[in-house]
């Protein structure tokens, strides 16, 4: 991996020390800057879980990408800079409350002072690193986060007292994630292949780029703009998201 690359691709300067500072700046300037989108699956492209592919797109083509995509490769930048990091399998808690299946996301578990919780590939969600040994609420500014026990060693994580996953113990390779991978990126149950969309934090709230929806969000107003042509959805995502697509992505 070019290390001097992926931090010039965060607008960073190689941290002097790998601690709990260093770490949250790491975060919030990735959360910032690398989109959260699912426009490889609509684009035909495939969901390759491989460090240089992952460099490839992230990096160079300055793309983005949903959990696997960007987890694994920053959990790649993190051991780079001397991090102890290793990826983590988490099941996504459904709108309904029950849990989705194995492998459904991805997250990163960095061991420092404690174990941190650092999480850069599940759109809204915290903008700092948090720690994952804490028993009360966490204050963060996107909300308060709270960890619980659940059975057989895993972690539920909270979000304002909603139920966001449930992280598994274990330590996994990023190749583990394949499957699940591939099955968010073709099947019909799988939200991934509903509809495009883009999306990335501002100063004030978010902006996001849905179809042919574009949804900016400031101080919890929302303003929602029909793009009227395959131009005018091209423009938006390379001005929102820095995205250079020669292409709109399929919408269904």
């Amino acid at each position: 991996m070019n290390v001097a690359a992926y931090l010039d691709r965060l607008g960073l300067d190689r941290p002097a020390a790998m601690d709990v500072a260093a770490l949250r700046v790491l975060q919030e300037r990735h959360l910032a800057v690398v989109p959260f989108e699912n426009l490889s699956i609509h684009l035909g492209e495939p969901i390759v879980l491989d460090t240089e592919a992952l460099f490839d797109k992230i990096v160079r083509r300055r793309r983005g990408g949903f959990c696997y995509e960007l987890n694994g490769l920053f959990a790649a930048l993190l051991r780079e800079l001397g991090f102890d990091a290793d990826l983590k399998a988490a099941k996504v808690f459904r709108a309904d409350g029950t849990l989705g299946p194995p492998f459904d996301h991805a997250v990163v578990r960095v061991e420092l002072d404690e174990p941190w919780l650092a999480d850069v590939g599940f759109g809204r969600f915290s903008r700092f690193p948090l720690r994952l040994s804490a028993t009360e609420p966490q204050a963060d500014p996107d909300g308060e986060f709270l960890f619980l026990d659940a059975p057989h060693g895993d972690i539920d994580v909270l979000l304002d007292g909603k139920p966001q996953y449930r992280i598994e113990p274990r330590t996994r390779a990023l190749d583990e994630f394949a499957p699940t991978a591939f099955w968010q990126a073709t099947s019909p149950d799988s939200h991934f292949t509903r509809g495009p969309t883009c999306s990335l934090p501002s100063t004030h709230g978010r902006v996001t780029l849905t179809g042919d929806r574009l949804i900016v969000t400031t101080h919890g107003v929302r303003e929602e703009t029909r793009l009227s042509s395959d131009q005018e959805i091209l423009d938006a995502y390379r001005k929102e998201f820095g995205i250079e697509l020669t292409r709109v992505p399929e919408r269904p």
